[in-house]
């Protein structure tokens, strides 16, 4: 048959059925000058060598030098075409690789099996998702992003051919190959994920391979052992299997890969694969389908084939059947050979070899073979490790994770205070990552136990069990399923205890439940990579919305398209900078700044923090808790925040007695305590006294009155070595203070002289007066009532007054050796005298906590006073406390919180908008919230640490250089 008789019989075939034609896919945009090399390279070529360019082999690039050997002789003495790697490392294959094409005459075509990125990552992951997980997002145009990044890291590595994307429709949940590799059951949702996928790869430069024609989906058997039977007649194949291949081919799909299947409705042969099918692979697919790019047969070596006992039968029957490359032959020397005789006996024709082998030689063309150059060896790692790449497998995963069942509402968990959460772990990998993702929200402890009746006695204190199966997440085959121990221990938890399940494996594990009645939440993670159980616990905890859908059924209960939308509560997330508009690489320099913090001893150890758009981006602990010890910093150590206290804990307390009309800025002295009646500070509102503009006194050494006026030490008419009732403050370990004590306070701040004249001067007696109305108001201690109505519903589960009590000194970061009051090591005790002396609650000084939690509060407060899907506080109390009413007076401060600098010297970097606000505290912590910007700033140290000293944190600005940082690493 003529060419020209060939292509107008496929013109009218197409015409006939699709009313157009895809054309060639592998034809370029300077198609002339592409048939001058394609032509002019044929033309040159022995019947060896044409022959030999329809093989690609298998080479591992870890392989030993014999291995080696085995291809080079292939190359040399065979010509082969292409090569198809698999199994090593990047430098390894980019290495050989440059060997290898430097031996052949014309550039070898190089293939991979990357159907989720490169298999090879340095840190052996892969670098996207599985198809299944990706048939979850409602967004292709993040497939499309995939296929895109997948592209590139393909073309870096001298890769031209990806033999993705899997376009088979997995309809049976037994199905040992395809499984995770299909982007689901649906044959819409399946061609579009697919276009997407081939979109993004081909315009990155590398070509695209659908796979496994006619159709792999709808098998319980493993090609790879066996031919699987498809069993469908053609009307089921040609409205089903057939479905996505139409659509990607009319799209400009550049390849095909044509299964190992027996599929009986279009081959009668038995045991005839479909890869050796004629009919299958010219009548369907190139006639009827008008496929005129590369078609790939499977892997030559595949078992069950029947009739071809002879070694190079299948390659001479894979090539008549209208195959243009031989994938993985089993032996091409004789496969080779074969080919040759039938050409030379007239079986195969001049028509017919130039065909194959002229569009292999345009493949080559439209990949840039004909000006090869070879691959880069310089920054290989880098270039195949980005950063970008991280930033989009983590919004896919955002993007898949799907809620199937939700019942109740129960996600994402609110009302904090009144759940007790239980970790248990199923599964036989690890879940580390996602247990301690959990422990960031919400206090929650992993329970095991020995057997059953042992486990379910230690769930009974806990009322929210979440039950997390963790399988390998090493390949898409791994195992998947529930053990039958398991799904008896999971139906028996969920009969007493609200249940949250999350699976990361493939959603066909639930098909296995029995029953779904008892628990109340089901979560479909898919994969057990780290920021799949990162971004699951995220959600469960509402910092992340949920957005997937299956894209499977599963058993009797869950549709394929089930899957709940719900909202985000405004809880902080955990993201890499740059979805929050942020460069990862210039945070890093925050990194050097903390070290020479630490290396100058200015701070024994850090904890620092940032936050943008609701998202935690930077999160890093630098040094130790002492200099000489071996304690390094923890993400879960807790620091003395020192005055921090005064808006972690007394200013939304006082905020919500403003709001509920208890009192007003405006609020008198004389009327908040009636003692004050009379007094030199009755008419100082608490707006003056907070803005630290009412004539208040710094601070008073209250210690120092207790002192012996010999020894200097506690005087026995004021302390004792054990607690009585009436020396019942601990102020210290085996040191307590009179009880009346506090009284004194109160009246030595209330006797106190006011300053000479008004002007802005700090002062802690504020929070001292404040703090007595507070507690007297409610008849509670201030270190109950801030548990009561913020840090418990906030999930502040590390945050509290006098940690000595319920934490062991191991989280806790000492903050003195003190020599001049309490004579130890001041450990789990309040560093701030003042508060000790109040047993530890002050409204001043006090509260402990770490950078995860002060984050939350200052999150609140930049949300409005929204936090968790709770109102704490309205937007107008926000604004109203942070507001300086005193600027024109050079008075920085707002009401509580601390305000930029008004001139060149202050409390920030001089670098942020004026409606930022924070604190500091003198053991060297600082928080600061921009609402311009979005930025929650945490700097957690104890400076203090053995002496207090100079402050060397202050004096090198440390912490505002490191301010200056954060915003110099804004990028959008």
């Amino acid at each position: 048959m003529s060419r020209i008789h060939f292509i107008v019989i496929s013109f009218f075939t197409n015409l006939s059925i699709f009313g157009q034609i895809a054309g060639n896919p592998l034809i370029t945009h300077d198609a002339s000058a592409q048939k001058k090399w394609v032509d002019s390279t044929y033309a040159s070529m022995t019947l060896a060598e044409k022959v030999g360019q329809l093989y690609m082999v298998q080479v591992m690039s870890n392989q030993d030098a014999a291995a080696t050997g085995k291809t080079v002789k292939l190359i040399k003495d065979y010509h082969i075409g292409g090569i198809i790697y698999s199994n090593g490392d990047p430098v390894k294959q980019a290495k050989l690789n440059n060997e290898l094409q430097s031996l052949s005459k014309i550039p070898l075509l190089i293939g991979m099996d990357a159907e989720w990125g490169l298999s090879m990552r340095l840190d052996d992951t892969y670098a996207f998702p599985w198809n299944m997980t990706l048939g979850a997002i409602r967004d292709n145009d993040l497939v499309e992003q995939t296929g895109r990044k997948i592209g590139e890291h393909c073309k870096r590595l001298g890769v031209h051919f990806n033999f993705a994307p899997v376009v088979d429709i997995n309809t049976n949940p037994n199905n040992p190959i395809i499984g995770n590799r299909s982007f689901g059951e649906d044959r819409d949702n399946v061609t579009e994920k697919a276009l997407a996928f081939m979109r993004g790869m081909q315009d990155a430069g590398v070509l695209a391979n659908a796979k496994h024609f006619p159709g792999h989906g709808d098998t319980d058997q493993d090609s790879h052992k066996t031919l699987p039977t498809i069993s469908f007649n053609e009307k089921r194949i040609d409205s089903i299997e057939l479905y996505p291949y139409k659509k990607l081919i009319n799209e400009g799909l550049s390849s095909v890969m044509v299964a190992h299947l027996n599929v009986p409705s279009l081959e009668s042969r038995e045991g005839y694969p479909s890869s050796l099918s004629k009919n299958i692979v010219t009548n369907i697919l190139k006639k009827s389908l008008g496929f005129e790019g590369l078609i790939f047969t499977d892997a030559l070596t595949m078992k069950g084939a029947a009739n071809f006992s002879e070694t190079g039968d299948i390659d001479l029957a894979a090539f008549k059947a209208g195959n243009d490359v031989m994938l993985m032959s089993e032996n091409v020397s004789i496969g080779v050979s074969k080919i040759i005789e039938a050409y030379n006996k007239g079986e195969i024709t001049e028509f017919r070899l130039e065909h194959s082998v002229k569009k292999i030689l345009q493949a080559k063309y439209k990949v840039g073979l004909n000006n090869y150059e070879p691959i880069g060896l310089y920054n290989l790692e880098k270039d195949l490790n980005r950063l970008e790449d991280d930033v989009l497998y983590e919004e896919l995963m955002e993007n898949a994770i799907t809620v199937v069942k939700n019942q109740d509402n129960l996600l994402p968990l609110k009302q904090l205070e009144t759940k007790t959460i239980a970790y248990v772990k199923m599964g036989d990998d690890m879940g580390s990552t996602f247990f301690n993702e959990l422990r960031k929200y919400a206090k929650v402890h992993r329970i095991e136990g020995k057997d059953l009746d042992d486990l379910s006695k230690r769930l009974q204190v806990y009322n929210t069990i979440v039950i997390g199966l963790h399988r390998s997440n090493g390949s898409p085959w791994e195992k998947y399923k529930f053990t039958k121990k398991e799904l008896a221990w999971l139906q028996k938890i969920a009969r007493s205890h609200h249940v949250i399940l999350d699976v990361f494996v493939k959603p066909y594990t639930l098909s296995d439940i029995k029953s779904i009645e008892n628990i109340e939440s089901i979560v479909v993670s898919y994969q057990n990579s780290d920021i799949a159980q990162q971004k699951s616990a995220q959600l469960i905890f509402g910092a992340i919305p949920a957005k997937g859908h299956l894209p499977v059924s599963v058993g009797t209960f869950f549709k394929e398209g089930d899957g709940f939308n719900i909202n985000d509560i405004k809880r902080l997330g955990y993201a890499l900078p740059e979805r929050v508009g942020m460069s990862s690489e210039r945070l890093k320099k925050i990194d050097s700044v903390a070290r020479v913090a630490v290396k100058g001893k200015m701070t024994p150890g850090i904890q620092l923090l940032v936050a943008r758009k609701g998202h935690i981006v930077y999160n890093k602990n630098f040094g130790k808790h002492t200099y000489q010890g071996k304690n390094e910093v923890k993400f879960d150590d807790i620091y003395d925040v020192a005055s921090l206290t005064k808006i972690l804990a007394t200013l939304p307390l006082l905020m919500e007695l403003e709001e509920k009309g208890i009192v007003s800025l405006n609020t008198k002295l004389s009327k908040l305590l009636p003692e004050y009646k009379d007094s030199n500070k009755e008419d100082i509102t608490i707006k003056s006294m907070l803005s630290h503009y009412a004539r208040l006194r710094p601070w008073e050494p209250f210690y120092y009155h207790t002192l012996d006026s010999v020894t200097k030490r506690p005087s026995k008419k004021y302390y004792r070595g054990k607690r009585t009732k009436k020396y019942n403050i601990e102020v210290t370990k085996n040191l307590f203070l009179r009880s009346d004590y506090k009284d004194s306070i109160n009246s030595i701040i209330k006797e106190s002289e006011l300053l000479d004249r008004l002007r802005y001067r700090y002062s802690d007696f504020p929070y001292y007066i404040l703090k007595k109305f507070i507690e007297s108001h409610y008849d509670k201690t201030l270190d109950e009532l801030v548990q009561d109505h913020f840090y418990q519903s906030l999930g502040a589960n590390n945050t509290l007054y006098n940690p000595y009590y319920t934490v062991s000194n191991k989280k806790i970061v000492p903050t003195e050796v003190d020599d001049y009051y309490r004579h130890q090591k001041i450990h789990g005790y309040v560093h701030d005298m003042g508060a000790a002396m109040q047993n530890g609650v002050g409204g001043h000084a006090g509260v402990f906590s770490n950078a995860n939690d002060v984050a939350k509060i200052l999150q609140m407060y930049l949300q409005k006073g929204y936090y968790g899907g709770k109102r704490y506080l309205k937007p107008e109390t926000i604004d109203k406390f942070n507001t300086c009413y005193y600027c024109k007076r050079g008075n920085r401060r707002g009401v509580g919180f601390d305000k930029p600098q008004l001139g060149d010297e202050g409390p920030t970097c001089g670098c942020l908008s004026m409606t930022s606000f924070g604190h500091s505290g003198f053991t060297g912590t600082y928080a600061w919230a921009d609402p311009e910007e979005e930025i929650v700033y945490v700097f957690l140290a104890n400076r203090t640490y053995p002496k207090a000293g100079k402050n060397l944190l202050l004096r090198e600005n440390i912490r505002t250089e490191i301010q200056r940082l954060i915003y110099e690493a804004i990028i959008e």
